[in-house]
């Protein structure tokens, strides 16, 4: 396996401005690291932890205690697996579902309100648009007790 084939080029992200709608649950201090195909945010704090915003459940957990152990984690197929979502990207791939620049691939039902880990419930987006959509989403959802039924209602910015 190369990582490389399941993490998107962000080096150009502007990444304070991307998690804005993300404040209510990053650290104060942070260094962007990588960026999973889903566009999962692994990032760095100041005290050398590895953390990652996961976008299919808008958590932010901390999974080594520095990049060394990431390494050695990762290299375990099952972990790779699970932080990168290789299985998902490689039918996807063979779809021929394919990223451009600043895209990611996102979930048109996110799994925490029952969508599935399938290709037909993902769809490519921007990653400014996914980052700006999900935060205020996460937020709100974030104190509910699991199973609470959940109504998302889209405003018209023209109609209100």
């Amino acid at each position: 396996m190369n990582i490389h084939d399941y993490l998107i080029d962000c080096s150009s992200v502007d990444w304070r401005k991307l998690v804005d709608t993300w404040q209510w649950c990053l650290p104060n201090e942070f260094t962007a690291w990588i960026v999973n195909r889903f566009g999962d945010l692994f990032l760095k704090t100041p005290d050398g932890r590895i953390h990652v915003l996961r976008l299919d459940d808008g958590s932010l957990r901390c999974l080594a205690e520095s990049k060394d152990e990431f390494c050695e984690k990762i290299d375990d197929q099952e972990t790779a697996n699970d932080w990168l979502m290789i299985p998902l990207v490689d039918r996807l791939v063979a779809a021929g579902t394919t990223l451009k620049e600043k895209q990611c691939y996102a979930f048109v039902r996110i799994p925490i309100i029952g969508g599935d880990y399938s290709i037909e419930n993902i769809e490519v987006r921007d990653l400014d648009f996914q980052y700006a959509a999900l935060g205020p989403i996460f937020e709100q959802l974030k104190d509910l007790p699991d199973g609470t039924n959940v109504e998302f209602r889209i405003k018209n910015e023209k109609t209100g």
